[in-house]
């Protein structure tokens, strides 16, 4: 149990701490309408991973390689959405009214169908995670389950940390806040193409 437990936890630290789209798109928000607003966002995987464990371990891992490439256009497209939507909040932005009016409940929504639509949480259940999951619960459905609470524990609670850490730079005053969200939407413009890039340029 304690070695399906660390592999958990290592898992975890390491999908919460890989840059990413979904990590860019959460410090932009963090940025953007404080820390208070966007801490609901580290459940966000928990909204959308339950398809992507699904598919990953039942479909995906069996389709051909055109819809890898489909995956990498369609989350391209969504992520230079993204990204414009980053560059207006830079452009207007007004230090006295750094929080949005958006409902929480909506950014949690929209950081789940960022995290929903980006390759990497697919990609990382088939090949890294899932085998994992598999193995332990072939074992025992209790190191399975184990393994799964052990893995979104340890990735809730370093977004979180990663979202307090990034909230903190808003005090450093309205001047670096308006370069880093400029900077997070640059990220996020940089992801889009190299999404778009994978999808386009590997096709036969």
């Amino acid at each position: 149990m304690f070695a399906i437990l660390a592999q958990g936890i290592g898992y975890g630290l390491a999908a919460a701490a890989q840059p990413g789209p979904f990590q860019t798109y959460i410090v932009s928000q963090c940025l953007n309408r404080g820390w208070r607003r966007t801490l609901p966002m580290a459940l966000a995987p928990l909204l959308s991973d339950g398809p992507i464990i699904a598919l990953s371990l039942l479909v995906l891992s069996r389709l051909p390689d055109w819809w890898q490439r489909l995956l990498h256009i369609v989350g391209g497209l969504f992520l230079l959405y993204l990204a414009y939507s980053a560059y207006l909040s830079w452009r207007r932005f007004d230090s006295t009214q750094l929080l949005s009016t958006q409902a929480p409940s909506y950014g949690v929504f929209k950081a789940s169908l960022v995290n929903a639509l980006s390759p990497g949480p697919y990609l990382f259940w088939s090949l890294v995670t899932g085998p994992v999951l598999l193995a332990g619960w072939r074992q025992a459905p209790s190191l399975g389950i184990g393994f799964v609470v052990a893995f979104y524990a340890t990735m809730i609670a370093s977004l979180a940390a990663i979202i307090l850490v990034f909230g903190m730079a808003r005090k450093l005053g309205p001047r670096i806040t308006r370069i880093l969200l400029g900077v997070s939407a640059l990220a996020l413009l940089g992801f889009g193409f190299y999404q778009l890039a994978l999808g386009l340029l590997d096709a036969p």
